[in-house]
């Protein structure tokens, strides 16, 4: 029997299989694809160019994941873009955002002086608030109506470091957290692509426009970890051992986890318990506990017998939004993009975001809320063979294009071949209007749409995240009201993954929590 068994191998799950093999237990991790890593995998776009399907090197590694788990010793190393965000502008100059305070106070005072003289209150005030946030995401969330007096000293706790940011940025955080990101940056600015690009980062992966309510939350989610000011900002990997994956899997390795790829599990019960998996070669693999790193609706209604639930469950797990909107274009390229009016490759470093203004991402999502792809795309591309030249052949480049408002519920057709290449043509075609000839460099692409990661992946409906960051479904509410220990409701099972709590994103640290929960139950 084993000690743990776990169906998926994406970080999350990963780092948690590390984590549980430190403790001296014995973990079997079950991957359906023939490698492990699930979309942080490479793969190959046309021979010799290769990029992960979703980068999770986009967010934050918490360090001291990288310290308990010696990452660094496995490759591992990671750093901040100098540049955090590119918007480029058809109508006027480029709008170029540093990690550094002052070349980003420079850059926006060439389109408003006052909103230059806001930025560093505006980012220390954000930074603040996100680093609250931080607190909340290194550990599970308090059971509210718990009586259990560790829930009753986390609460406890949450309300003293409420307490600790001060009367002034308390009440901010509380008046921030529901508003949306327009209204917000209303508040602070007057440049319509400032605003734009900050906001940007408020809508990822949601099937919401930057004036919909909570879409202020998600902005400061995605700043966790961040440097003061480096808004949109995302790491880069050195060479191909740097990237988290390969440190992951040769952590998990040298502490002797076993792994199982191209296998295909379910999970077995018995009077209301998960007693192991059962393979589709016949294996059956006895654990004292079960962990999914899928989504809820995934979990309970294809690995789990949907009847073990209560009905009352059933619904919570029917009513969890999912809504994956997020279509992802990799790019093979014969060299870098020129985009008019930027100079070098420096600025190429970070997220480069078709959104010149919160109108236009509004209109954006309102297409996709009726079920169309946008007739105005949304990208967000990053090019990782800068700092990752193994991507590539020397002097070429990958990038990864990132379409938001793709939904996979389309009103008219289906995600077939030709939509597909639709998309993909208008994605070059969008990005060729800020950067002239770059459909010439494009020597390959590789298309990923919501209904191919959900096919390729097992992400339902495509959704990267397991599920939308909205302000029901976070902390104490996710993955599901009343199961936010990473407990499931079946004895034995637990969850990990994107799915669960802080949510996507922040790779490894769903892993890092649950490991903590599940050692308390079988050590």
């Amino acid at each position: 029997m084993r000690d743990a068994v776990i169906l998926g191998s994406s970080p999350n799950e990963i780092a948690l299989a590390c984590y549980l093999a430190k403790a001296g237990k014995k973990v079997t991790v079950i991957e359906p694809r023939h490698e492990l890593g699930g979309t942080a995998a490479l793969a190959e776009i046309v021979p010799g160019f290769r990029l992960e399907v979703a980068p999770p090197s986009l967010g934050w590694v918490s360090p001291k994941i990288v310290r308990d788990l010696g990452l660094e010793a496995h490759g591992f190393e990671s750093a901040w873009t100098d540049a955090t965000v590119l918007t480029p502008r058809l109508d006027g100059p480029p709008l170029v955002l540093w990690r550094d305070l002052e070349r980003s106070r420079a850059e926006i005072a060439k389109h408003s002086k006052a909103d230059a003289e806001k930025w560093e209150p505006f980012a220390t005030r954000m930074e603040r608030l996100a680093g609250f946030l931080e607190t909340l995401y290194t550990e599970a969330p308090p059971r509210l109506m718990s009586e259990q007096p560790g829930d009753l000293f986390s609460l406890m706790a949450v309300g003293l470091r409420l307490r600790r940011l001060g009367k002034i940025d308390m009440v901010e955080l509380l008046r921030t957290l529901p508003m949306s990101v327009s209204d917000l940056l209303d508040d602070w600015f007057e440049s319509d692509v400032l605003k734009a690009a900050i906001g940007a980062g408020g809508v990822t992966s949601l099937l919401q426009g930057p004036r919909s309510a909570g879409t202020c939350f998600v902005m400061l989610h995605h700043l966790v970890g961040r440097p003061l000011g480096a808004f949109r900002a995302r790491t880069c990997v050195k060479g191909e051992k740097g990237h988290l994956i390969h440190a992951l899997r040769a952590a998990a390795k040298q502490l002797g986890v076993e792994t199982k790829t191209g296998a295909r599990a379910t999970i077995m019960t018995k009077g209301g318990c998960a007693t192991g998996v059962a393979l589709a070669s016949g294996e059956e693999i006895a654990a004292r506990v079960v962990v999914s790193g899928a989504d809820p609706r995934t979990t309970f209604r294809k690995l789990v017998d949907p009847t073990e639930l209560e009905p009352e469950t059933q619904r919570a797990v029917g009513n969890v939004k999912l809504r994956g909107v997020r279509a992802v274009v990799n790019l093979a390229l014969s060299e870098l993009p020129r985009f008019s009016g930027v100079s070098g490759e420096e600025a190429l470093g970070g997220v480069i975001s078709t959104s010149p203004s919160l109108d236009y991402l509004e209109r954006a999502y309102d297409d996709a809320k009726h079920g169309g792809i946008s007739r105005a795309l949304h990208l967000e591309a990053t090019i990782p063979s800068l700092t990752d030249p193994s991507l590539a052949p020397a002097g070429k480049h990958v990038m990864s294009v990132a379409v938001q408002w793709a939904p996979y519920h389309l009103r008219e057709g289906k995600w077939d071949g030709p939509t597909k290449e639709a998309l993909a043509d208008r994605v070059i075609a969008t990005l060729a209007e800020h950067a002239p000839g770059f459909e010439k460099a494009v020597m390959g692409r590789a298309i990923y749409t919501p209904a191919d990661l959900e096919e390729d992946f097992g992400l339902a409906e495509g959704h990267l995240h397991g599920g939308e960051l909205t302000l029901d479904q976070i902390l104490f509410m996710r993955p599901l009201p009343g199961y936010a220990h990473y407990r499931a409701p079946l004895e034995g099972l637990f969850m990990c993954g994107d799915a669960t709590h802080p949510g996507g994103g922040l790779p490894g640290l769903a892993g890092a929590n649950a490991a903590r929960e599940i050692l308390a139950e079988i050590s």
